[in-house]
């Protein structure tokens, strides 16, 4: 019975647990080294992280409290903390949001996928196979969840045709976590794949004015996502081996679906156009016009030529999660301009770092770790102040520490909570949590290993050297 009233309860236990320590941390004395201002902000930190790691209101709505609270308890004036929702990686992620709408709304992103598909179909491995490379291709420059939506009902498709039962087909398994994770790889690599890298990279430009650009970005993350990939593909195939023998049935499906949807249509052609010469901007001119005005420009071109309609617009796009990336902006802005981020180092783990390579290891290994349990765009919020303030504590260059942060964010392989291309794999009926678990562990110890080995001895070739 004490259980069953604590669990109806847990959502209010949290809610006064929280208060109460925002309260104590408010009115209790300043300890030394940090100012009053930093103090509340440190208040507003924790009442933030224990709503974000308990879930018991939306993520956006905790950075809406505390966009509130910065002003209410003077830490910054008002006008200063709704300007933050004015932060070009707002705009950038609100920009990429509708450019991927637009692939998705004109079957431009089916109709790749389908053909691409088709070339696979030649064997069970390659075209498993297909199915992890492309999720990861398309996750390079759409939104990973976005990428999950639109290949599921393809793969559900070519379950059916191959007459795979959920819950006890190896190979039905392999192809729905070769989906999910070749969509969580994929969306590391570069800026589109989720906006935790665009908002890691506005909370350093807020906070120390440098910027990573998109080339730089891509060309550090690459070499982890490619090695990751392949051995993503191995572990498939070992831990849960077909049990048929061919896909012709599928690649008949998948020939009769493309040959269905016809030739390519004038919006296909026109948005594909598009997106081709908004990455090559994005690469090319970046660092001179800025990822957002490049964005919002294609954005504009996409509505004048009326292959973006604002309804579809209205209903693809997250705008709960713009208010998410806004007040996790504002929120690593205060910390580090309160002073409150060097003190939180200063008594934590500072004194106990003996290289930056050790800093490195262990902010990619607390991200990767806190990445499975809460969403990784909070854990960029919850990291980057401190991952900042360790960078100037080391003197060494903050671009480092914020791949370090937002890299290992994005790879979350075991529960649906961590990213939503494995729920959507789960939704499958497929996938036991066990079938996730004894994959996404190996695949999580893979990946903290090969990205410290390409930041030790890759990154300096870049100039991101320690």
């Amino acid at each position: 019975m004490d259980s069953f009233l604590l669990a109806k309860n847990y959502r209010y236990i949290i809610i006064l647990v929280a208060i109460f320590l925002f309260g104590l941390m408010v009115y209790m004395p300043a300890p030394e080294g940090l100012t009053d201002d930093g103090k509340k902000a440190l208040a507003i930190f924790v009442l933030c992280v224990v709503f974000w790691v308990s879930q018991v209101i939306p993520l956006m709505i905790t950075s809406l409290l505390a966009i509130i609270l910065f002003p209410l308890m003077g830490v910054l004036p008002a006008d200063k903390t709704y300007s933050l929702f004015g932060n070009q990686a707002v705009f950038f992620i609100l920009g990429a949001f509708i450019l991927a709408s637009s692939v998705t709304r004109t079957g431009l992103g089916n109709r790749v996928a389908l053909i691409v598909l088709k070339w696979f179909g030649h064997s069970p491995k390659i075209l498993l196979l297909g199915v992890i490379a492309l999720s990861a291709f398309f996750s390079f420059w759409m939104s990973e969840h976005a990428v999950a939506a639109m290949m599921f009902p393809i793969v559900v498709a070519i379950s059916a045709s191959l007459e795979l039962k959920p819950t006890k087909s190896n190979y039905g398994k392999a192809l729905f976590l070769g989906m999910a994770w070749g969509c969580v790889i994929g969306g590391v690599a570069t800026f589109l794949g989720g906006a935790r890298a665009p908002l890691a990279v506005g909370i350093l430009q807020d906070a120390t004015g440098e910027s990573i650009d998109f080339i730089k970005w891509t060309l550090a993350a690459l070499p982890t996502v490619i090695v990751m990939l392949a051995v993503t593909y191995l572990l498939l195939i070992i831990l849960f081996p077909a049990e048929i023998k061919d896909v012709k049935r599928a690649r008949i499906l998948l020939i009769n679906r493309t040959a269905c949807i016809g030739k390519m249509k004038r919006d296909e052609w026109s948005i594909g156009i598009l997106m081709l010469l908004t990455i090559f901007s994005w690469i090319c001119f970046g660092k001179r016009f800025g990822l957002a005005n490049i964005t919002l420009a294609a954005v504009v071109i996409a509505f004048v030529f009326k292959l973006l309609r604002w309804k579809e617009v209205e209903e693809d796009v997250n705008w709960g999660l713009i208010f998410m990336y806004g007040g996790a902006i504002c929120l690593g802005s205060a910390l580090g301009k309160t002073g409150a981020t060097h003190w939180l180092v200063d008594i934590t783990i500072s004194g106990s770092i003996q290289s930056p390579f050790t800093l490195i290891m262990i902010i990619s290994l607390v991200a990767i770790i806190m990445t499975e349990a809460i969403s990784n765009s909070a854990v960029v919020a919850l990291l980057m102040p401190i991952a900042i303030g360790l960078a100037i504590d080391f003197s060494i260059n903050p671009a480092i520490t914020t791949l370090a942060v937002a890299v290992p964010s994005g790879l979350a392989f075991i529960l649906p909570i961590g990213t939503p291309a494995v729920a959507i794999a789960y939704s499958s009926g497929f996938i036991k949590t066990g079938d996730a678990f004894k994959g996404g562990i190996i695949l999580n110890i893979a990946a903290w290993i090969l990205f410290n080995f390409f930041a030790y001895f890759y990154w300096p070739i870049l100039g991101l050297g320690w």
